[in-house]
């Protein structure tokens, strides 16, 4: 929750691109249906979605529909090695967008995607 609220502000303070929340919505989106769909084919036996992108999910933006699955469907909450990968995603995106708002906030780089400028035209 407390990421959603960051951003948010960030969005406002900063002038974040439109495709930074848009990001985050739709990759929380196709987390959580695949956290969702590995817990039913883990229950009926079928074919499994890996934990590898499960996780990649996660590092992509999903995080935020990935945290609200795992509790909702009670799924990939006890294996304590996907648990510590799955938190060490968090960090490495966290840092990674930090890491780009703050080079091209420094710099003057704009982060809005070419996509953008055509909408608005």
């Amino acid at each position: 929750m407390a990421f959603v609220v960051v951003l948010a502000v960030a969005f406002a303070v900063l002038d974040l691109p439109w495709w930074m929340p848009a990001l985050y919505v739709v990759m929380s989106v196709v987390a959580f249906a695949a956290y969702g769909i590995d817990k039913a084919a883990a229950r009926g036996g079928r074919q499994r979605i890996s934990e590898q992108t499960l996780l990649m999910l996660g590092l992509f933006g999903g995080r935020p529909g990935a945290l609200i699955a795992q509790q909702l469907f009670r799924h990939k909450t006890r294996k304590r090695s996907f648990r510590r990968t799955f938190w060490g995603t968090v960090v490495i995106n966290v840092a990674a967008i930090g890491e780009l708002v703050t080079f091209a906030t420094l710099n003057g780089v704009v982060l809005e995607l070419p996509l953008g400028t055509w909408l608005s035209q």
